[in-house]
């Protein structure tokens, strides 16, 4: 039996669709995506957790849900361990799916999580609503209303961050991974490169251990919300350990370097983000999700930004002048979305390299 549910945003807009996933009503940050594919990375993604997630694509869960499967002991599919979107928004859902590694559907999967969904919705025309007015709060009205929620109020990196300590591969280099939201395809990324990968959680003092090298995780909401990673990577600025960034692990580096970060209009999320590597002409293609920058005014004189938004100018990564610390505002580990920029990690990997070297 289909039933009726509404998309409610802060501005009084509301769209009538109909339900599929869970019959439950939830509220949120309305955000878009205009990737055309991927959708069961996308809704594992942590940087999407408290937000009502809009896909542009036209036709939605019709190659339905992978099965899990596990490569050294994390999900080879899917970017973490479960579902952290608020609700889905689609133009028209697919009740029938193919593939041959499909287990289950689309909304069956939502179900499982309680999570709403739903179709019927004109998504282009709401993308043009949100970019020109920004992103707003919204709800999935089901058979009980709830109230607007802004998910950035919320530490959210808390919410997300696995608890303890947890420990990949027994490589020549040791990396410490400090979990903000962690996409698993950055410890796949990492595995393949034979390092030793130490996962801690996002407010862990990872100052009192010995490593090789630094790495920042992706994670949604606000930066400012860490405070206590900010204060453990200020001490870390003041070694010479490489240290490397991707996402809200780049705008981090630049609160804890003193600088300043703002919210965007409507953020970047999407597989095909053209970015630009500064004092060159060469771009490369992206996949990004966020919707924090760096202000890269504010930086002090020892920071340049590293890479370029060539659509709006903004900063899409930064780095020290003299020091091996940089970062990425996209994901170099793109899953899915272009891998132009895997390349990072080795980069990251040499100075590591060198530095053990100069010890």
């Amino acid at each position: 039996m289909t039933q009726t549910v509404k998309l409610v945003l802060e501005d009084g807009t509301e769209i009538e669709g109909t339900s599929f996933g869970a019959f439950t009503s939830a509220a949120g940050e309305v955000v878009f995506s205009t990737a055309m594919t991927g959708y069961p990375e996308n809704l594992t993604d942590p940087s999407f957790a408290g937000q009502i997630l809009v896909l542009t694509t036209p036709m939605v869960g019709n190659y339905g849900v992978p099965g899990e499967e596990l490569y050294e002991s994390i999900s080879k599919i899917f970017e973490s361990d479960r579902v952290h979107i608020a609700g889905l928004v689609v133009t028209y859902y697919s009740e029938e799916h193919s593939h041959w590694n499909a287990a289950k559907s689309l909304g069956d999967w939502l179900k499982e999580y309680n999570i709403p969904g739903i179709a019927g919705v004109d998504t282009r025309l709401l993308t043009k609503k949100l970019r020109e007015k920004g992103a707003m709060l919204g709800k999935i009205v089901a058979a009980e209303d709830v109230p607007f929620h802004d998910p950035n109020l919320d530490n959210l990196v808390a919410q997300v961050s696995q608890p303890g300590v947890q420990r990949y591969g027994q490589g020549q280099h040791k990396i410490v991974l400090v979990d903000c939201g962690t996409k698993t395809n950055i410890i796949r990324c990492f595995l393949e490169r034979d390092v030793e990968l130490v996962r801690v959680p996002w407010d862990y003092d990872f100052t009192q251990l010995d490593y090789d090298g630094l790495f920042l995780s992706n994670g949604p909401g606000d930066p400012k919300m860490c405070g206590a990673t900010i204060r453990h990577l200020q001490t870390a600025l003041q070694q010479d350990k490489p240290i490397f960034g991707i996402c809200l692990g780049s705008q981090l580096m630049g609160l804890a370097a003193g600088g300043d970060t703002f919210k965007l209009k409507y953020g970047h999320r999407s597989h095909n983000q053209p970015v630009k590597l500064s004092g060159t002409q060469r771009c490369y293609i992206t996949s990004q999700n966020h919707g924090f920058a760096v202000d890269t005014a504010t930086l002090p004189a020892e920071w340049d930004m590293l890479f370029e938004n060539l659509n709006d100018g903004t900063c899409e990564g930064i780095k020290h002048k003299t020091k091996p610390f940089f970062s990425t505002q996209f994901h170099p580990e793109a899953s899915g979305g272009p891998e132009d920029t895997e390349f990072l990690f080795d980069d990251f990997l040499t100075a590591v390299a060198e530095y053990k070297a100069e010890r």
